[in-house]
């Protein structure tokens, strides 16, 4: 498995990657995300891991350019505390989020976990197929389809909508969904499930319309109406 790492300071990038290679995993580092970028589209990678404040072009711009092509699992590092700068990368279609200073013990679970929910470390092949209404969530093909036709989404997106409907009518609270669906702790941030349900509503729900699928129950979480 190989990880590409966007990170413009080189001691944290050379640290990181001899980190990564003694859990046996390929890593390789960029100084900004233009070179990142063309290191992912000449050799690819099974993760991306990205500094949001970088030369050149930041981290959330190499994002969303990965987004235009790739479902790629990517974990955004930042320095900055602030809730908007966490909600911007989540809003871009990054799948977590470490902030700095981190230890490098939770950026190897947090690569873990993602990789494990990409399917790269499934020993058993998820071939449930889950139907609502217009819907059909494939989860051996890590697909959805609305009427026939794929519906875009990202590894969290998808996870997170697989989950809920896989026990419809059963409301999850945020910190739940946190827990079962992103695969670590709650720590206090719980507008990373409300901006991911937000996106997730935006694909599969009809405009205009009341939802169908992502219901809320106000003051207690979130549920699959189907």
């Amino acid at each position: 498995m190989k990880i590409l790492i966007a990170e413009d300071e080189t001691a944290i990038a050379e640290i990181i990657c001899y980190n990564l290679q003694s859990e046996g995993f390929e890593a390789d580092y960029a100084e900004d995300g233009a070179a990142l970028l063309k290191k992912f589209n000449d050799e690819g990678a099974d993760l991306l891991i990205l500094d949001v404040m970088m030369p050149v072009k930041d981290g959330l711009e190499t994002l969303k350019e990965v987004r235009q092509t790739s479902k790629v699992p990517v974990i955004m590092l930042t320095a900055k505390t602030s809730e908007q700068d966490r909600i911007a990368g989540l809003e871009s279609g990054a799948d977590d989020y470490v902030v700095k200073p981190f230890s490098m013990g939770e950026l190897i679970a947090r690569v873990k976990a993602n990789l494990r929910r990409q399917g790269y470390e499934n020993e058993e092949e998820d071939s449930d197929i889950v139907e609502g209404a217009d819907l059909i969530i494939d989860g051996a093909k890590y697909e959805v389809l609305k009427r026939g036709e794929v519906v875009e989404l990202t590894l969290r997106e998808f996870e997170l909508l697989k989950f809920l409907a896989s026990d419809p009518g059963t409301v999850y609270s945020r910190e739940e969904l946190l827990e079962q669906v992103w695969g670590y702790e709650y720590y206090g941030d719980i507008r990373t499930v409300d901006v991911t349900v937000r996106r997730l509503r935006e694909k599969i729900e009809d405009d205009g319309k009341d939802f169908r699928y992502i219901l809320t129950k106000r003051g207690v979480g979130y549920y699959f109406g189907g």
